[in-house]
């Protein structure tokens, strides 16, 4: 899927890379929607000047929505530190499911 962001003289193409919905309800019981979502920008060449593409990380609910543009760099220092806390969260489990099996 793409979303099409305008520019005052060109326009870019941001990609959706990735969403991950989560439905809650609230005390009343009424349905409410939060997302997470992965976007990318492709690089462009403003005036012949090569400009690295955009992550951007854009967070949804019922009434709002707020987004933060990363560059390569910073995407990934951030999915770096995503993956080991991932993985060292996935083995402490795996270490409490061993301990209650024996």
């Amino acid at each position: 899927m793409f979303i099409y962001v305008a520019f005052p003289s060109f326009f870019i193409m941001a990609a959706i890379e990735e969403e991950v919905i989560h439905w809650w309800k609230d005390d009343r019981g009424e349905s409410h929607r939060n997302a997470l979502r992965l976007e990318s920008e492709p690089p462009t060449e403003p005036n012949g000047f090569p400009r690295d593409g955009v992550v951007v990380v854009r967070i949804m609910n019922s009434a709002s929505q707020q987004a933060i543009r990363l560059s390569p760099d910073e995407a990934l220092r951030m999915s770096t530190q995503l993956l080991s806390v991932a993985k060292d969260l996935l083995n402490q489990k795996r270490i409490m499911w061993n301990r209650h099996e024996d």
